[in-house]
């Protein structure tokens, strides 16, 4: 494989199954540390994008096994930029956050990196002329499972479904995120059809979904993402998802649930954010930070 600056670039599944590793590890190491979760880069496998034919850069122990990572994703409005480093090495995390800065230059100012308050890097950052750009960010939000709120009731005719019910029909998430979106999540390893789940109104189109992901090494499920259709807002559709996902969360052994954002939604539902685990977004332009929701 090619290197650079003394990490591997490394493409396709390769880079996806590397950082799901790396991801899972952090997490073990930090229960609340880092920003992202390991299904976060599986979610973001749903559609192919420029920044996979680059390759992504890795550093490896002598067994193979993932110590830190530069990672850039394309969503379109921008180039997420993320570095993860597995454990506190201030050689490492210089090296790391040397070689993404320098790797960000290509894109110019729609490079964004999402950084917590507490990360190191805020200082490499600022000495290369990033600053935090305008919006929240990336805010954390946990649930333990024991927490979880009861299932309230859908309206009248409406059901509740799951992939593993609707294989047969196209995929919810198709309309938004291309064609190809529901067979690139079925080869991600933490995707699950029984917790891809939908509401069905009465006349058998989709009034909402939501995915839900259990991450068997870390015990953490993750919520992302939920949506309701403009016209079936406002009668409970969202709020019986996420009830019903976080309950199939917990069956599936997750102890602790997750969220990257505050919206009111999953605050009703028992999620708080974690303040210091807040990250806000970097740019070069202090144009308005966005994120990979």
């Amino acid at each position: 494989m090619p290197t650079e600056t003394s990490g591997v670039v490394v493409t396709g599944k390769s880079y996806l199954e590397l950082a799901t590793t790396l991801l899972q590890r952090m997490r073990l190491a930090r229960p609340t540390g880092g920003v992202w979760e390991a299904a976060d880069v599986q979610w973001w496998w749903r559609q192919e994008r420029a920044t996979d034919r680059d390759g992504q850069l890795f550093w490896l122990d002598d067994r193979g096994d993932p110590l830190a990572a530069a990672i850039r994703t394309d969503f379109g409005h921008g180039v997420q930029c993320d570095v993860l480093v597995l454990r506190a090495d201030r050689d490492l995390e210089r090296t790391v956050w040397r070689a993404a800065i320098g790797r960000s230059g290509a894109i110019g100012t729609s490079a964004e990196f999402p950084v917590r308050l507490d990360d190191a890097g805020i200082d490499e950052l600022v000495a290369a002329g990033f600053s935090p750009a305008d919006g929240p960010g990336v805010i954390a939000c946990w649930l333990d499972a024991t927490g979880r709120p009861p299932i309230p009731p859908l309206p009248d005719g409406y059901r509740l479904l799951s992939r593993a019910d609707t294989q047969d029909r196209p995929h919810p998430l198709i309309r938004r995120n291309g064609p190809d979106a529901a067979d690139r999540l079925s080869t991600c390893s933490l995707y699950r059809p029984e917790l891809d789940l939908v509401v069905e109104a009465p006349d058998g189109q989709t009034a909402g979904y939501g995915l839900f992901w259990a991450d068997p090494v870390t015990s953490v499920g993750l919520v992302e993402p939920i949506r309701t259709e403009d016209e079936h807002q406002r009668r409970g559709i969202a709020s019986h998802i996420v009830a019903a996902g976080l309950d199939r969360l917990a069956a599936h052994g997750c102890r602790r649930m997750k969220v990257g954002n505050d919206l009111s939604i999953y605050l009703r539902a028992g999620f708080r954010p974690l303040t210091e685990a807040t990250a806000p977004v970097y740019t070069r332009s202090g144009i308005s930070g966005h994120w990979s929701s």
